[in-house]
């Protein structure tokens, strides 16, 4: 993964952090139950949207890149099967 990519993919994470801070305040707060539903919700869309970018990754660079050289530093060598079973399991937890 490049620089530029790393940055974006932090922000992201930073701004899901700062959503999940405004939960516990909202909570703290004793604010309207639908409105702290509403900011979960937003959350949960926020951690999908990051979860499919990472994926996507992860299929581009380790996957598809495969013993190219492309692959993430911490990427253990694999078979084509073991990175099939790797990717199964990934989203059985992914789409739960």
């Amino acid at each position: 993964m490049g620089h530029e990519p790393d940055k974006k993919l932090k922000a992201r994470v930073n701004r899901i952090a700062g959503q999940v801070a405004g939960i516990q305040r909202m909570v703290e707060e004793g604010r309207y139950c639908v409105e702290v539903l509403n900011q979960i919700a937003a959350v949960r869309s926020a951690l999908d949207a990051l979860g499919v970018e990472l994926l996507t990754r992860h299929l581009e660079t380790c996957v598809l890149g495969h013993g190219s050289g492309a692959e993430h530093e911490h990427a253990k060598p694999m078979s084509k099967d073991e990175l099939v079973a790797e990717v199964q399991t990934v989203l059985s937890r992914f789409l739960k």
